[in-house]
């Protein structure tokens, strides 16, 4: 949309004027397009975080679809979308969409972040929020899962009373969400693909260019498949394939990170020195936190009570992951080393770092969470399956660990008490002639490398940078992602200069 086109809607917004229609359908739509309704953005976009508030300018609006689009006279909901105007004066006509991760994530999470790392710079970007999440009405949040999950940080991991607890809290979330009357098994890929589909059509636009990042990507790959109509190019950021079953692969990403950052601090001498036994000592301070878990007395770092952490061995393979998902594994050996010893402060510090604010609690769509890893993952595989995936990809692991997901931790207890129908055409593969971009990072422990494998014998006009020391969500880590992704949104056929991503470099801690 042109910056014209911007300005009209506000304009439109300001008399009164909410409902923008098209007469134009996406493939498959039997039923007239819906509309979507241009309303005054949320003010703030997340309570507490003044710095997430939507742009100047930003257009937001909802759609109308059905929950389940197989009953024509079922209930309808609403999903949410925010368009951020380009910077420039003279802005290419197609917008960008922001398909996010989790899932249940949502796009508004990060549209002031992103465009303020320039992501608008010549297209205005649509932050869209998933069915289910944040803006999305109606929010399926499990806050009885999320304060289950930040208590559990004082019981060990991997325990089967803690799994208990877990299953229970999953359980009455069900519970209530279906007493509402909402049907958990339509919070899935296929219908969130056609809302997105539904939304180009109902916005009046021509050509989009998606975005999608970890689930996001699957998402992508999902519309680029079903929904193709009106996508002029693509970029899958951390890829997790529509054929791949995460929940029975998951810990090669885990493998193949850590692998990545032993060979990178084995290649720095101050690093190989300050720790030269570091993989020996990762594996084996995981099967001896396993069998005896370290406790520590501390404190909640949001209301300063005291507060109980243990550190078993999954806790120690999940703090790394974070520090590589979360865009800085710098630290890692350390950690490692330090709790190897018989230390905690930076196990302990790592792991307190990841209790999110009690003020941020109930953002995630986790219904739509579950749906997906149940009912498109989960439930199509078996636990035996996973484990024998898990122990090939990480033989050094103990079974007790490696019988968890390495990001949504205990799947097969949670699903069967999630109870959702199981969708196995959601792992049909995508072949698709649009230009498509992948990036990946090699420390990416949520979504493994290897996995680009997967998707581009059937994107044979994909192009593919890998960032070395990056991990999870490669876009905003650098400038150079941002570089390379508008000099691909510029031109989708142009050969790539993946200079500045080879460049990279990371420096690890040893003092």
């Amino acid at each position: 949309m042109s910056g014209i086109v911007v300005l009209a809607a506000l304009a439109l917004a300001a008399a009164g004027c909410t409902t923008a229609t098209s007469t134009r359908e996406p493939a498959g739509e039997s039923v007239a397009t819906r509309a979507y309704e241009i309303v005054p953005c949320p003010s703030p976009n997340i309570a507490g975080a003044p710095s997430l508030d939507f742009p100047t300018g930003t257009v937001c609006g909802y759609l109308t679809v059905p929950e389940d689009r197989a009953k024509r006279d079922g209930r309808m909901i609403k999903v949410f979308a925010a368009r951020v105007p380009s910077r420039s004066p003279n802005p290419q006509p197609d917008p960008v969409v922001w398909l996010a991760g989790g899932p249940g994530g949502a796009g508004s999470f990060q549209a002031a972040q992103l465009t303020e790392q320039g992501l608008n710079a010549d297209r205005d970007v649509i932050f869209f929020d998933q069915r289910g999440t944040h803006h999305s009405q109606p929010r399926l949040s499990c806050p009885e899962y999320e304060d289950y999950d930040a208590k559990a940080i004082s019981l060990p991991f991997s325990a089967p009373s803690t799994t208990a607890g877990d299953v229970a809290a999953v359980r009455t979330c069900r519970d209530r969400l279906t007493a509402a009357g909402w049907d958990l098994s339509a919070y899935n890929t296929a219908e969130n693909s056609a809302d997105i589909a539904d939304l180009r059509v109902a916005m009046g636009i021509d050509q989009w260019n998606v975005y999608g990042v970890s689930y996001g990507t699957k998402l992508a790959l999902s519309l680029l498949r079903d929904h193709p109509q009106g996508i002029r190019s693509m970029v899958l950021d951390s890829v997790s394939p529509p054929a791949n079953n995460i929940a029975q692969t998951w810990w090669q990403a885990p493998a193949s990170s850590f692998a990545a950052i032993f060979a990178a601090c084995a290649a720095q001498p101050a690093c190989a020195a300050a720790y030269p036994n570091l993989q020996a000592d990762f594996f084996a301070t995981v099967n001896r936190l396993t069998t005896t878990p370290l406790v520590v007395q501390s404190e909640d770092p949001y209301s300063g009570a005291p507060l109980t952490v243990t550190v078993d061995g999954f806790s120690l393979a999940y703090a790394v992951i974070q520090a590589s998902e979360r865009g800085d594994a710098s630290g890692v050996p350390k950690m490692i080393t330090e709790t190897a010893r018989g230390g905690s402060d930076e196990i302990v510090a790592a792991l307190l770092a990841l209790q999110g604010s009690p003020d941020f609690a109930g953002l995630a769509g986790d219904a739509l969470a579950f749906s997906v890893f149940c009912g498109e993952h989960a439930d199509l595989t078996t636990e035996d399956a996973a484990l024998a995936t898990a122990k090939a990809a990480l033989p050094q692991f103990p079974d007790q660990v490696l019988r968890l997901q390495p990001k949504q931790g205990r799947l097969f207890a949670e699903c069967p008490a999630w109870d959702v129908e199981p969708r196995p055409a959601a792992s049909a593969p995508t072949r698709s002639d649009q230009p498509v971009l992948i990036i990946e990072g090699r420390f990416d422990a949520a979504t493994a490398p290897q996995w680009v494998d997967i998707v581009r014998p059937g994107l044979p006009r994909s192009q593919y940078v890998e960032f070395p020391f990056t991990g999870h969500s490669v876009l905003g880590r650098s400038e150079c992602a941002m570089t390379i992704t508008t000099a691909f949104l510029d031109d989708p056929d142009r050969p790539l200069d993946g200079t500045c991503a080879a460049a990279q470099t990371l420096t690890f801690t040893t003092g």
